[in-house]
């Protein structure tokens, strides 16, 4: 069978992975066994029925496993993320800023910046102390010139840097020593000089119903988002635990170490203060007894180095829950204004993405005509003409259904039928790429998956997602 080579041939790509099928049709296990699938963790769909799929996507759904859809036809190619709420700790973001809190300097690096005198350092030091420490003692300066704020506006942070540049020592004959320190930390005023805050999305995070309802089921992500909220209220002042980083940066190794030190002793405690609200939070909700005798944590407790990650990536925390397929195919529920806005772009310039998402809508109606002919559009070859006004109508119905009254191009329909649901080895190909990445998010947990269809389109080297 299919599923047996198919299996085989995987299992030869790595000898430490096992791999197993089921000769089986997927209704009859939906009907008969539905909870075979409770088993798996994750379930990729491919190239299945509409209504075998809405099936399989409730069964999936209300046993809250991730469900991924990949499709290939023709030129096409489809993916849907079913997932009834992923949570994402190491979403590693681009372009993040760092956390230096230089607006909201810490006790300990109060203390260590402090502690350096740049007037009565030699050459050597002077040159070789790391911009970081530069910025936090001329960012004094600067606020105690005005009123105690820091720059924000260009021109307030022009003045720092001209400031700072005044402070690089000077030969004999007055010209500036080449202090690569102060270079970078004049660079480094408008990247690192932010309102230190918690952003809006981790404040919607603390007022989810999830963090505010812990029971004894809520998920440690929850409880340890419960916790970060108590944090932020208490030993946080308005603020995340530190992040414990710094950026590599021009210095002797004896002060950047130490420096590195002061930020990751900042980060420890903050962790340690998080971790005690979680634990007193598992207590609370039956999840965690006192310790043992022997001062050892009981089973069921979340670890000291699980939490000691969230709090590194606590400003970059995300949750994705996307829609039902039933919302998606229930026309009360499903997201048609999103659909119309599309076909309407898509008839006024046909070379914008839209063009991808009528790619769908034609897949829909590809699966009605499945639904009353039990074959897709031109499955046969000699059928190809007559295929042609049926998959009109059937595009026209699911239009008329949805309430729109935007049309879809004849060029469309006659392409999807001279698809004749081929599956390229191209298009299979890429979408295997796809659907790899995406399940690999999934299971690990970290970066942040789809949200929630993803459609290719293989002819002009396009892509789009949309939410529907």
């Amino acid at each position: 069978s299919r599923a047996q080579v198919a299996t085989e041939l995987l299992s030869e790509l790595n000898e430490d992975v096992a791999g197993d099928f089921l000769e089986e049709d997927v209704d009859d296990l939906l009907e008969k066994n539905p909870s075979f699938f409770s088993t798996f963790t994750t379930v990729i769909a491919t190239q299945l029925p509409e209504k075998t799929l809405l099936h399989l996507g409730k069964v999936l759904w209300e046993r809250n496993i991730p469900l991924i859809v990949c499709r290939c036809y023709g030129f096409i190619g489809y993916l849907r993320m079913v997932i009834k709420e992923h949570t994402i700790i190491e979403s590693h973001p681009d372009n993040t800023h760092e956390d230096l809190r230089l607006d909201r300097p810490f006790k300990g690096l109060h203390e260590f910046c402090d502690s350096l005198d740049l007037n009565s350092m030699n050459k050597k030091d002077h040159s070789h102390t790391p911009w970081l420490v530069l910025l936090y003692k001329y960012l004094d300066i600067w606020k105690n010139m005005n009123g105690g704020k820091i720059p924000s506006t260009y021109k307030e942070k022009t003045a720092l840097k001209e400031l700072i540049n005044e402070g690089v020592r000077r030969n004999a004959e007055g010209v500036p020593d080449d202090e690569e320190n102060f270079e970078e930390a004049i660079r480094s005023v408008n990247s690192s000089l932010h309102a230190t805050a918690v952003l809006a999305e981790i404040q919607a995070l603390f007022e989810d119903p999830c963090c505010l309802n812990l029971n004894t089921d809520s998920k440690n992500f929850w409880v340890m988002v419960r916790a970060l909220k108590e944090f932020t209220e208490n030993e946080g002042q308005g603020l995340l635990p530190l992040r414990g980083s710094i950026p590599d940066m021009t210095s002797d190794s004896e002060r950047y170490i130490q420096l590195q030190t002061v930020y990751r002793d900042q980060a420890e405690i903050d962790a340690t203060a998080v971790a005690g609200h979680v634990h007193a939070l598992l207590h609370n909700i039956g999840r965690e007894e006192p310790l043992n005798p022997d001062r050892t944590k009981k089973p069921g407790t979340i670890s000291d180095s699980e939490i000691r990650t969230f709090c590194r990536n606590a400003a970059f925390l995300t949750v994705l829950r996307c829609r039902s397929l039933e919302e998606e195919y229930t026309t009360e529920t499903a997201n048609l204004e999103e659909l119309g806005q599309h076909i309407l772009e898509e008839e006024e310039d046909a070379n914008s993405d839209s063009d991808d998402t009528v790619l769908y809508i034609l897949l829909r109606a590809a699966d009605r005509f499945f639904t009353e002919y039990n074959r897709y559009p031109s499955y046969f070859d000699d059928t190809l003409d007559a295929d042609i006004p049926k998959l009109k109508a059937c595009l026209s119905k699911l239009l008329h259904d949805w309430g729109l009254t935007a049309g879809v191009k004849d060029d469309y329909v006659h392409e999807i039928c001279r698809y004749g649901a081929s599956e390229l080895h191209t298009v299979a190909a890429f979408m295997g790429g796809v659907a790899a990445q995406e399940v690999i998010k999934v299971v690990t947990g970290q970066f942040v998956p789809i949200n929630n269809t993803f459609i290719y389109n293989a002819q002009k080297q396009t892509s789009t997602t949309i939410i529907l």
